[in-house]
């Protein structure tokens, strides 16, 4: 039976722009360090460097992106852009493999460019997405939304797995600039109703950051997230090199663990909503945050017969797949809620900014801990210290938190603390 939500033409159009697309970023996601492994032979530092380019726009554009898309306007239009220019630098690395001309150098410059996109569309998202969405349904759409984020955990990896091994990675990319085209198609279909753009202009790029450390609610996340996402970046730099390498896992049977993990994202994409119902948004949040790094420790204890290393990267997959889901879910749906519609973007930018900046900081310290103390040493490093994020939530509202804030009843100026009252709706 088709789910209410999916019934409107607005939102099942988005939600298949975003389906598909998300399906090609898990082909990329693992084609594209096996093409930097397979093809050109790179080393930890090389790894470290590849993730490090890819993630690093959010670090220098996110802020300004943020505050130059709530004063342009025409978020739709803007993904559009992003998802044809992604398709375009993607569809190069076939190419130049097919000419003999692919280099590491082209690699970076590439993974540098459509993560720069990749910042333009990610701020512009969170606005569409509650244009086409009735505030009482944002937890409902988001456990949709992230479904098919679990789906193209579960098909993707072992897609791009099996791509890999009978084309060459650099072909199985030419997968994901085919979504990112779909993608486009499909947003050019809605007509979200978008809020006025920004007139103010005068510390508009600030702004999101201001209004951020002014909510205790969101600025824990951004510090739990950001300490997350640092170590797990050390760890998911080495990861393909450490399966491949170490563990002697090959690429089809690497996309099928990764796939096979998969089923735990879409179990927590279905049991999110009931969890955030029983124990609270905010509790179900600080739970993500510790079912997402914790099952991860069994990676670098991975080690005997072949049998047992499957087993324990199985395991790590499907308990951190189920955890991140729940995390995801979670924090996606508060700041749906408490985000004011006139500085969604720029705080979207402003969060982006530390939680996405920190990734190429984590992906360079662990190309450079795999290079010096050993993939297994910096792995064990990544996993343990990704659970410290949790201690930042402790203090704050987020474990009281039972049910989703009010949204503010006018948007807040740029500059002025959050006019919710994160308070009210904790127990």
């Amino acid at each position: 039976m088709l789910p209410p939500l999916l019934r409107g033409r607005e939102f099942r159009r988005y939600w298949s722009g975003q389906a598909i697309s998300l399906f090609g970023d898990q082909i990329t996601l693992l084609a594209l360090p096996l093409v930097a492994v397979l093809v050109l032979h790179a080393g930890a530092a090389e790894m470290g460097y590849l993730a490090a380019a890819g993630l690093l726009p959010n670090l220098v554009f996110a802020l300004h992106a943020g505050a130059w898309v709530d004063r342009h306007g025409n978020r739709r239009g803007v993904m559009i852009a992003a998802d044809i220019g992604r398709a375009g630098l993607l569809a190069t690395i076939p190419l130049a493999g097919a000419m003999g001309m692919l280099t590491l150098t082209q690699l970076y410059v590439v993974a540098f460019l459509t993560g720069t996109l990749s910042v333009l569309f990610v701020v512009s998202q969170a606005t569409v997405f509650v244009s086409v969405i009735p505030t009482d349904r944002y937890v409902e759409a988001n456990a949709l939304i992230y479904g098919s984020r679990a789906l193209s955990f579960m098909g993707g990896p072992s897609v791009a797995g099996l791509l890999v091994q009978f084309l060459s990675a650099p072909l199985a990319l030419l997968a994901d600039a085919t979504s990112f085209l779909a993608s486009a198609l499909f947003l050019g279909r809605i007509s979200p109703a978008e809020p006025p753009v920004e007139t103010r202009r005068r510390g508009s790029i600030t702004a999101g950051a201001r209004w951020i450390r002014h909510s205790p609610i969101v600025l824990a996340t951004l510090a739990s997230a950001a300490t997350i996402n640092l170590f797990n970046f050390v760890f998911s730099a080495l990861f393909v090199l450490y399966a491949t390498r170490n563990l002697h896992i090959n690429a089809g049977t690497l996309g099928a663990v990764l796939g096979v993990g998969a089923a735990g994202s879409m179990l927590g994409s279905i049991v999110t909503a009931r969890i955030a119902r029983r124990i609270g948004v905010g509790p179900a949040y600080l739970l993500g945050c510790i079912l997402f790094p914790a099952p991860l420790v069994l990676v670098p204890l991975a080690g005997g017969p072949e049998r047992l290393v499957l087993a324990l990267l199985f395991a790590a997959e499907f308990a951190a797949g189920f955890g991140v889901m729940v995390l995801d879910i979670s924090i996606g749906s508060l700041f749906a809620a408490i985000i004011p519609d006139r500085l969604r973007s720029r705080v979207a930018g402003a969060f982006q900014t530390v939680n996405y900046g920190v990734r190429p900081l984590g992906s360079l310290l662990g190309g450079a801990l795999g290079s010096s103390i050993g993939l297994r040493s910096a792995l064990w490093i990544g996993t343990v210290g990704a659970l410290a994020g949790v201690l930042w939530l402790l203090p704050s509202p987020i474990p009281r938190l039972r049910t989703l804030p009010a949204r503010p009843a006018d948007p807040v100026p740029a500059g002025e603390p959050p006019a919710v009252d994160e308070a009210s709706a904790a127990g």
